[in-house]
């Protein structure tokens, strides 16, 4: 989990600039804990922005957290292409679109930032943690 910041907004975040997370992940072999022990997955990446203010600061850490804890991605069947074993997300959403709206993953969306948190405390992740 690499984050950088840019000086780019986010729409509906215009007076701040934006939080870039980049997840990257090798390739590798199932463990005990996955669906199908023993069976390989491919590498991904995933990139996910953040407005840079004070709410937005407070989401990273958080999902900074989630992270740490290896709740934010899972090993199954992808939603997207159908196909089985691969690196999925885990139920906490994130916006993969600096645009577009909710209907693109993307900003503007006013109720992104109070869901995300509501699905981190689901998981456990919260900051008082």
């Amino acid at each position: 989990m690499t984050v950088t910041s840019s000086w780019q907004c986010l729409p509906g975040f215009e007076q701040s600039g934006s939080i870039t997370i980049l997840y990257s992940f090798p390739a590798g072999v199932q463990g005990p804990e996955h669906p199908n022990p023993g069976v390989r997955y491919s590498s991904t990446s995933r990139t996910a922005y953040l407005p840079d203010c004070e709410e937005g600061k407070k989401v990273l850490k958080l999902l900074r957290k989630a992270f740490d804890r290896r709740l934010t991605f899972t090993i199954g069947r992808s939603a997207t292409t159908g196909l089985n074993n691969v690196i999925t997300w885990n139920d906490i959403h994130h916006k993969t679109s600096m645009g577009g709206g909710p209907q693109c993953f993307g900003y503007p969306d006013p109720e992104y930032l109070f869901r995300v948190q509501e699905e981190l405390r689901l998981k456990g992740v919260t900051e008082d943690d």
